[in-house]
């Protein structure tokens, strides 16, 4: 795990382009962030770094003191599914949560980034996280690019892989900003409604148009 020091600091101090990642529940974020690290990438996920922190014993601890061991499965971990019911359904509390994590997160995000930044194999960093814009982690990128899907695909994906019917992408959302504000916030787009090959395909052009 990567330490929790907080860096005040902006793109200057980073040699590396930083590209963010943008796009609703079900997009395929992840998977436009992958590819960009097939062409060579250094590949931040934020969502991961959190789900990586709730295994940590004091993070849990804090957790748990915060919503209670019903929280937790039977092998005594923070189970997300159960936490994600409590916290999305009341503002108050996905506020609360989002006090203990978002600090954390973006310090280990600040660590990996500076480690990217010395490393001469990698081209350029990519950061992929559900609430980029909403947690300020899109002030460290230098270019934001936007993962537009149909809604019906997102939410076929989202039932596929089992973490949530169509009603609670719907609530998830409703904490986020717009996708449509997403949209006009990013440099690019690309079109996931297709298979993996389209979606190499268009990372593939906007990673040459970015001079890696």
């Amino acid at each position: 795990m990567w330490g929790l020091k907080l860096w005040v600091v902006g793109n200057d101090n980073y040699k590396k382009m930083v590209i963010g990642i943008l796009g609703g529940i079900g997009s395929g974020k992840s998977c436009a962030a992958a590819e960009f690290g097939e062409l060579g990438c250094g590949v931040i996920n934020a969502d991961k770094i959190g789900h990586e922190l709730l295994d940590r014993a004091d993070v849990k601890a804090e957790v748990v003191g915060c919503f209670g061991e019903k929280i937790l499965d039977d092998d005594g971990r923070v189970n997300r599914r159960s936490l994600g019911e409590i916290v999305f359904s009341d503002g108050e509390k996905l506020s609360k949560l989002n006090s203990i994590m978002h600090w954390r997160i973006i310090g280990c995000v600040e660590g990996m980034i500076e480690e990217y930044s010395r490393r001469d194999d990698i081209k350029a960093i990519v950061l992929d996280g559900a609430l980029l814009v909403e947690t300020g982690l899109d002030k460290y990128c230098d270019k934001l690019v936007f993962v537009e899907c149909d809604y019906a695909i997102r939410v076929a994906r989202v039932q596929k892989k089992g973490g949530f019917d169509e009603k609670q992408l719907k609530i998830r959302e409703n904490f986020q900003i717009s996708l449509d504000t997403k949209a006009e916030l990013a440099d690019n787009a690309v079109i996931n409604n297709s298979g993996l090959s389209v979606l190499v395909k268009q990372v593939g052009r906007i990673f040459s148009q970015f001079g890696l």
